[in-house]
């Protein structure tokens, strides 16, 4: 298949695109600055001659957007916003232009989308979507008004002849040097992988190989579309998520961290505590009624499936 991957040069998209090359697909990747082979010029905005690797094309895989590893300043959530947005609608206008549109357009969405909660987790038919929660700071609303802005873009696009799914994924762990298991992993090594403030959050993730497989299988499903979450069905707590952590690479303590000290080491990492701090308790429920079956479900045993990895590229 020839599969168009907009916005496929970060984290995420280094992991689909070697795992899909892998298996012998045409990955097309559309970048703002293309370095390699493979690799398009676009803007993200607006139409131009990336559009005729869409057109013909089997999948699009729309990863763009600003990463959200920033402090939520008012400019960077607007560039958080518009990133999403305009590239989305840009990639529908495509679409709908094409001669020969792709038959499925999966659009990069998050579990963020979700609210904060610690009570019951959140599937596709019974979440509860955030941005009104009483103990939530007022901006980590716009983080949900950019993920419903995100989706809308792709539900109101006009291509009645490509399969449309929003992937709401949870952070996607894999070994590469930069993505979050990468910084979760360097705090725990240090010793600062305790409990953040009493750590009764709940951290929502995926393994990387079960995020392709996802993928793969939601490319070959022809009967989903709409909103589908990507995370395994075992979310658990900080405190228990960073303890795991800490057992598979034998860091045998982590000094806990207060809200405050959360905020300046934040600060200092130039993130936001919203990534550390909101509870994130989503599952896979359209996934698993569909019969996916997840390689690595539970967190210590892919946690030490990763170390295993990137142990064994001498990192670390």
């Amino acid at each position: 298949m020839k599969i168009v991957m907009p916005g496929g040069t970060g984290q995420v998209g280094a992991v689909l695109t070697r795992a899909l090359r892998a298996a012998g697909h045409d990955v097309v990747v559309l970048s703002r600055s293309p370095r390699q082979r493979g690799e398009v010029h676009w803007d993200g905005a607006t139409p131009g001659p990336w559009t005729e690797e869409i057109d013909g094309s089997d999948v699009v895989v729309n990863l763009a957007g600003r990463s959200v590893n920033c402090r939520y300043t008012p400019a960077n959530l607007r560039e958080m916003m518009d990133s999403r947005v305009h590239s989305a609608r840009v990639v529908g206008e495509a679409i709908a232009a094409a001669a020969r549109p792709p038959g499925v357009w999966l659009q990069m969405s998050t579990a963020t989308v979700y609210a904060h909660r610690y009570d019951e987790p959140n599937d596709e038919a019974t979440g509860v979507i955030g941005g009104t929660e009483p103990d939530a700071p007022g901006y980590w609303a716009y983080s949900v008004d950019i993920a419903k802005a995100w989706e809308r873009e792709q539900e109101t696009a006009g291509t009645p002849h490509t399969r449309r799914v929003a992937l709401r994924a949870a952070m996607v762990m894999s070994p590469d040097r930069g993505g979050v298991f990468d910084v979760l992993l360097r705090l725990a090594r240090l010793g600062l992988g305790g409990p953040v403030a009493g750590g009764a959050q709940y951290v929502s993730w995926i393994h990387d190989q079960d995020f392709v497989r996802a993928v793969e299988f939601l490319i070959a499903r022809d009967d989903i579309a709409g909103p589908v979450n990507l995370a395994a069905p075992a979310p658990l707590p900080h405190r228990d998520f960073m303890r795991a952590l800490r057992s598979a690479w034998g860091v045998p303590v982590g000094l806990p961290a207060t809200r405050w000290m959360a905020e300046a080491g934040a600060f200092v990492l130039r993130s936001d505590t919203e990534l550390l701090l909101k509870s994130r308790r989503v599952v896979p429920g359209r996934l698993l009624d569909a019969g996916f079956t997840f390689g690595l479900p539970d967190w210590p045993a892919a946690a030490d499936d990763l170390v295993r990895r990137l142990r064994g590229h001498g990192v670390g």
